[in-house]
């Protein structure tokens, strides 16, 4: 029989999310945040369209595709969460790359980068699709509508064959992994490095960012510290990765199916670096302003009903 010490010790309460938590919380995350901040997206997608910002619609109709946007914001934002918070607490449960309770900062942040991985993985399987038919509408494809665009889309069939419409449904899957892969690789280790200085600021003074917000049984930042620290990460990793979200656009505005690479070198071969960084301003913009809004109110569904949880136990207890 082994020891009790041979197991490894439960993650600490910041570390262990329960799956029910994530969903519901990640749901109303995404729902939030995409719906809050969906003109700026459809402005971000005409800049980056080949077509041109004016041609593409300008600052008209900027809520062309809001429907394919409600559809698929909540189950992706819930996918991502819960593969991203089950792999982290198994990542830090069994110790793995030799953390401790993920109190190791090197194989934190490693396992903070896997699960943000395999959370976008996960994610990706219901956003690309709706994306693809969400940005059609924005840059006033097909009717300018969630709707018709993904009725053109379907309407493929006779000619391309269902295999063929699955392939447009998923066109720029490739670019999209490339893209928000190295992105939450960049937003979500920093967003957690941030909460644990925040964490561990609270407990050598007392207080938090805004204030003594520790709640009783809750151990994590506040909603309004997470939101800051999750404005900050976005808007480094929106920066950063900039060229990758305008491929992922021209992919999947493109009239034909296109190869990222060599979309990459026709454009740089003939326009040079520039349009790489076009829309920049928004999606920093846009990302900033919706990682303050998604991390923020997804600490906020979460430390409630942690705090809930904890609430329920020693109500039992008594």
């Amino acid at each position: 029989m082994s020891s009790p010490s041979a197991s490894p010790p439960p993650a600490p309460p910041h570390l262990s999310t329960p799956f029910n938590h994530a969903l519901l919380a990640g749901a109303l995350a995404g729902t939030t945040v995409d719906l809050t901040l969906f003109p700026l997206d459809t402005l971000k997608t005409r800049l980056q369209s080949a077509q041109g910002f004016f041609a593409s619609g300008g600052f008209s109709g900027i809520y062309r595709g809001v429907g394919s946007a409600v559809v698929g914001s909540a189950p992706g934002a819930a996918f991502f969460f819960v593969t991203y918070e089950g792999t982290k607490n198994f990542l830090s449960q069994t110790r793995w790359l030799g953390g401790r309770d993920g109190r190791d900062g090197n194989a934190a942040a490693v396992t903070h980068m896997l699960a943000a991985s395999a959370g976008e993985v996960a994610a990706c399987a219901v956003r690309v699709p709706s994306e693809v038919v969400k940005q059609r509408a924005q840059a006033g494809q097909h009717g300018g509508s969630s709707l018709s665009s993904l009725r053109h889309i379907l309407g493929l069939r006779g000619a391309i064959g269902l295999r063929g419409v699955w392939m447009e449904l998923y066109r720029g899957w490739g670019i999209t992994i490339f893209r928000e892969v190295p992105f939450t690789v960049i937003q979500f280790p920093l967003w957690e490095a941030l909460k644990a200085f925040g964490r561990e600021r609270r407990e050598r003074t007392g207080r938090g960012l805004f204030g003594d917000l520790r709640r009783e049984g809750v151990d994590e930042v506040g909603a309004a510290e997470s939101a800051v620290y999750g404005s900050l990460a976005g808007a480094v990793a929106a920066g950063v990765t900039t060229p990758l979200d305008v491929l992922k656009t021209r992919v999947m505005l493109s009239t034909e199916r296109r190869g990222f690479a060599s979309l990459a070198a026709e454009i740089l071969r003939d326009h040079g670096v520039r349009p790489f960084f076009a829309g920049i301003g928004p999606r920093v913009m846009w990302i900033s302003i919706g990682g303050a809004i998604f991390l923020g109110s997804y600490q906020w569904a979460v430390n409630a009903m942690q705090g809930r949880r904890e609430t329920v136990s020693r109500e039992r207890e008594l």
